[in-house]
């Protein structure tokens, strides 16, 4: 297999050395002096390795790994830097990088860092994606259910809805169902409720040059990317409905126009889409198409939340213990008893991505071999209160000041008091939540994003 890899620095002197070492070792390389240069070449075609300068002229290189990684999620990122830290490194590699490399380095260590990310990238293709190795973990009824129905419909061509609650793990169900799916083109994703209608359309169908003010260039859009691949529609309930009707077309016709074209653009792409929403409640109220849901949900896949596994809450935390013990290079850490007891009266409305962050920050900040309750962080992790005393105040003013201290309570625990993460979810303005946080007297050392 011919390994493709690109490089991307702005001092030309450096970029051309490292393409002539890679080129000696059979490597397939090019070269970018931009961010933006780069983004062109790898929207194009498929590079394993992509080595990424962080000071480019026009952006950061760390922070320009969400888009590679939207762009081609098998690509592996080798960052390298002349103005190196460690806490760039670790910025780095939490965004995804593989490694993170200072100038000047040795010939040796580079074809040695670029030789392994090239393997990795090379795992990812064949393996279905860059969370191919990972696995659904648990084995409670309900979730050894989703696996057998993932091994069932995998081969299958037919649409798949998967639906459950924010962090149950939609998107990782889709990643194992294009794994096994044999499928050897790209699995794209896409979050439908992130961007608006014209936006969305824009993503999904490409555009070509002066379709709208500032499409200097033409571009491909998810479903050219996932041709011959699987294409994930996370979120698809808040879909635009406008989108809606056009998405409806492409899944009949497999044939779609870019914006501002006119050539029909034929793909093979697998659709699977995935809802924390009742798609039938969206239905009847003028939301969502009823003839697209009977398109996407051919096949339909229902998560359970992780209070419903509870036999899996453990095996879950160990795995993310090892997982980010692995990835911070920290000696392996156990759950004591009574932090496994913890954890299993928690009610873990964030689901496995509420366990799986808990974890991550437990690997940070706990120095020793083992967890205990108290790393689990004061106040954050608590079994479920007894809230009958409310009914108990002689007033309702009292009981309702007394509800909205509880309620915006355990709303920063279940988003581990992200404060502007709240604001939003509960429909009010960072700086009401934020009087209203020091009017009640809760504490507030923990909050993230304070005014």
């Amino acid at each position: 297999m011919s390994v493709k890899v690109l490089v991307a620095d702005d001092e030309e002197g450096i970029r051309e050395s490292l393409k002539d070492i890679l080129r000696e070792e059979g490597y397939r390389v090019k070269g970018a002096e931009t961010l933006a240069g780069v983004e062109r070449l790898i929207s194009e075609e498929f590079f394993h390795v992509v080595v990424l300068d962080v000071w480019m002229p026009d952006g950061d290189g760390i922070e320009f790994i969400d888009t590679l990684k939207e762009l081609s999620p098998d690509s592996v990122v080798v960052v390298i830097t002349g103005h190196g830290n460690v806490e760039m490194a670790v910025k780095a590699i939490r965004r995804g990088a593989y490694d993170f490399i200072e100038k000047p380095f040795s010939v040796d260590r580079f074809l040695l860092t670029v030789k392994h990310a090239a393997t990795e990238a090379i795992g990812r293709r064949s393996s279905g994606g860059a969370e191919g190795s990972v696995e659904l973990i648990g084995n409670s009824p309900k979730i050894n259910e989703v696996k057998r129905t993932v091994q069932k419909i995998a081969r299958s061509r037919a649409p798949v809805l998967i639906l459950g609650e924010s962090g149950t793990g939609k998107e990782l169900v889709a990643k194992l169902i294009h794994r096994y799916s044999g499928r050897r083109g790209q699995f794209v994703d896409i979050n439908c409720a992130s961007l608006p209608g014209e936006l969305i359309e824009a993503e999904l169908f490409g555009y070509e040059k002066g379709a709208f003010t500032g499409a200097t260039q033409r571009k491909k859009g998810k479903f050219e990317l996932a041709d011959g691949g699987t294409l994930f529609l996370d979120e698809i309930g808040d879909m635009d409905v406008r989108a809606q009707a056009k998405l409806l077309r492409v899944i009949e016709t497999g044939s779609f126009t870019r914006l501002g074209g006119t050539q029909r653009i034929e793909v093979d792409v697998r659709i699977v889409s995935a809802s924390n929403k009742n798609i039938t409640d969206e239905i009847k109220e003028g939301r969502f198409r009823e003839d697209l849901f009977y398109r996407i949900s051919v096949f339909t896949i229902e998560l359970p939340p992780l209070r419903e596994r509870g036999e899996d809450v453990i095996l879950l935390a160990e795995h993310f213990l090892e997982k980010f013990c692995r990835e911070y290079k920290k000696e392996p850490k156990l759950l004591s008893d009574e932090a496994k007891e913890v954890l299993l009266k928690h009610r873990w409305k964030g689901n496995v991505r509420e366990l799986r962050n808990l974890m991550e920050r437990v690997v940070i900040l706990c120095d020793g071999d083992v967890v205990k309750p108290e790393h689990l962080g004061v106040g954050e992790i608590k079994p479920s209160r007894d809230y009958s005393y409310i009914f108990k105040l002689r007033s309702l003013k009292e009981a309702r000041r007394e509800f909205e201290k509880v309620f915006i309570e355990e709303k920063l625990r279940e988003f581990n008091y992200d404060i502007k993460e709240v604001a939003g979810q509960i429909g009010t303005d960072l700086s009401n939540l934020y009087r209203k946080v020091k009017a009640y007297g809760i504490k507030i050392k923990n909050l993230q994003g304070s005014l």
